[in-house]
């Protein structure tokens, strides 16, 4: 008989055939082969745009198959919108995520859902993202930012181009580590990454690498990559435990992820978080809540340079919005309407935790079509989700940030836009890393005009996370307003009706909810690239693995629409 978790059900990895009766009614790639499976044509570095191209070929719902493991992908938006249900379906902690947790552990996002430390975890951190304390840290994250502008203000001076995706990882580590845990790398004062950050990309590209050999044979054939990660988690937790310690040695901080994660006891249970999940809820903190974040202002700062009408009319909003203010403030960033579209709709097309895995709570029939069995499970393309043309037109390859105007998302159906996960597992730092990249991206467009190399085309590269390869971009610096040339403007007619708390139209549409209430601790609720400078055509592909997971009562969470 099988070994079973405490859930009931088998350890390891679930194939398909255990959960999906009728498994054979789902399309698979042709060209089979026995045992291999479908490897023909695979790109193994690449493999979500690889089942992206097989989502085109095969629809909504398809199967792949690799060294005796079968995958069931999903990416329609009806049956994206039945998996949401929280009542039927929960978060699959899958293969490219249970791979990462040699490092985070029973971390917010690598927690299975029977494991209590979620629970625990989530009820004292979830403060932790209130108003209160994101106007909190505002003023660190515009610290953060200037040592971004004095970089890129010696480059442009010096006539360089400057590395996106390298500063933006660099400035958003600086940010959680400031905010989060009173740290300072100094990652702009290196010429190379921060190791922490090598060490970082070397477990997260090494968790997707498992995926794509044979379990067996996985000793054998990644025996020097094994090493190089055994000392990458060795190195993130020494840093870690460093972080720690300095913290425990002062006597505490100003409130911080830190001090809650140390001293904050659960409110109803007055358990507190161990030493040992601690430190892997920090490494969660800092490798999550920097990776995903520089992957989306990269992505938006490309089409930002590669759109300049876009460009130019976020650049008026922020214009007319912070007038000649030196330092905006909290409110003021929650008034770039605009800006934010322009964030969404990078999110929506490069959704840089581009895949989350759902698994039925019980026996259950997808979207009326397909049984399940309890513990099965499917693969979220998000990516694919947020192309669908059923929910976002025959143009959805297009990048327009009006989809995301207040009519446009109350016309969709909910759950069609999903970049932070879904349910009660959703990401937890989600308004944290929206207003720190609409409070970047207004600061860059205020200070200097984007140029991209007319030469470059999109490379996505893929980590589990997903980062445009390769991008420079040269500045020209912008004169700043005269004092009093340009007044601080109050909402405008088109902001009057959306949210006043910085909050977009698509988080109230799908705002269902994403916190149960506080619970004990153990009880789980239930672009193929195209030149710069060039739109795609109308219906023209672009090609491009792992978050997981919306609803419970907003009003009863500390946080709206918090998860982890």
């Amino acid at each position: 008989m099988a070994e079973t978790t405490e859930t009931g059900l088998p350890k390891g990895f679930r194939s398909a055939e255990q959960g999906w009766p009728q498994l054979h009614r789902i399309p698979h790639p042709p060209r089979r082969l026995p045992l291999l499976g479908d490897v023909l044509g695979a790109d193994r570095h690449r493999p979500l745009q690889d089942s992206m191209r097989f989502a085109r070929e095969l629809g909504p719902i398809f199967r792949r198959r690799a060294f005796g493991k079968e995958f069931v992908f999903v990416w329609g938006a009806p049956l994206v919108a039945d998996l949401a249900d929280e009542s039927r379906f929960a978060k699959h902690v899958g293969l490219g995520v249970a791979n990462l947790r040699p490092v985070a552990g029973d971390g917010l996002f690598t927690a299975y859902n029977h494991e209590p430390n979620w629970q625990l975890a989530h009820d004292v951190l979830a403060p932790g993202f209130s108003r209160e304390a994101m106007e909190g840290y505002h003023g660190m994250m515009l610290a953060a930012a200037g040592r971004l502008t004095d970089h890129w203000d010696r480059e442009a001076a010096a006539g360089r181009t400057v590395d996106v995706p390298g500063d933006m990882t660099r400035l958003t580590l600086e940010t959680i580590a400031r905010t989060g845990f009173g740290h300072d790398f100094g990652s702009f004062e290196r010429d190379r990454p921060h190791p922490f950050v090598t060490a970082m990309v070397g477990t997260l590209t090494y968790a997707q690498r498992l995926n794509s050999v044979p379990g067996p044979l996985a000793p054998l054939l990644l025996r020097a990559a094994a090493r190089r990660n055994a000392a990458d988690m060795a190195h993130l937790d020494r840093t870690v435990d460093d972080l720690v310690a300095a913290r425990r040695r002062s006597g505490g901080g100003s409130g911080d992820l830190l001090d809650r994660m140390l001293e904050t006891s659960h409110p109803q249970t007055g358990a507190k978080l161990s030493a040992e999940n601690v430190r892997k809820q920090v490494i969660t903190f800092l490798v999550a809540g920097h990776e995903t974040t520089s992957g989306a202002l990269s992505f938006a700062l490309y089409h930002l340079a590669r759109y300049p009408e876009v460009a130019a009319r976020a650049r008026a909003e922020v214009d007319r919005v912070w007038g000649d203010t030196p330092r905006p403030g909290y409110e003021q960033i929650a008034r770039l309407r605009y800006v934010r579209r322009v964030l969404d709709e990078s999110l929506r097309l490069w959704p840089t935790a581009p895949a989350f895995a759902r698994e039925a709570r019980h026996d259950t029939v997808l979207a009326g079509d397909h049984p399940m069995r309890r513990g099965a499970w499917a693969l979220v393309l998000t990516p694919m989700l947020h192309r669908d043309p059923g929910a976002w037109g025959e143009d959805a390859e297009r990048f327009d940030p009006d989809r995301f105007d207040t009519k446009a998302v109350r016309a969709r159906p909910p759950h069609t836009f999903k970049p932070f996960g879904t349910g009660a597992r959703a990401c937890v730092g989600r308004q944290f890393a929206l207003h720190e990249a609409t409070l970047v991206l207004g600061l860059l467009l205020r200070r200097y005009d984007l140029r991209a190399d007319p030469a470059y085309r999109l490379t996505v590269t893929e980590r589990l996370t997903l980062m445009p390869e390769g991008l420079r971009m040269r500045l020209e610096r912008r004169p700043a307003p005269p004092i009093g040339s340009v007044p601080a403007a109050g909402p405008t007619p088109e902001a009057v009706s959306e949210p006043a708390d910085g909050r977009s139209p698509e988080d109230v549409a799908d705002a269902a909810g994403r916190c149960p209430a506080p619970q004990a601790p153990g009880r789980v609720p239930d672009e193929a690239a195209q030149p710069a400078g060039r739109r795609p055509a109308r219906g023209e592909a672009v090609p491009v693995t792992l978050p997981d997971d919306a609803p419970g009562s907003a009003a009863r969470c500390p946080v709206h629409r918090a998860g982890d």
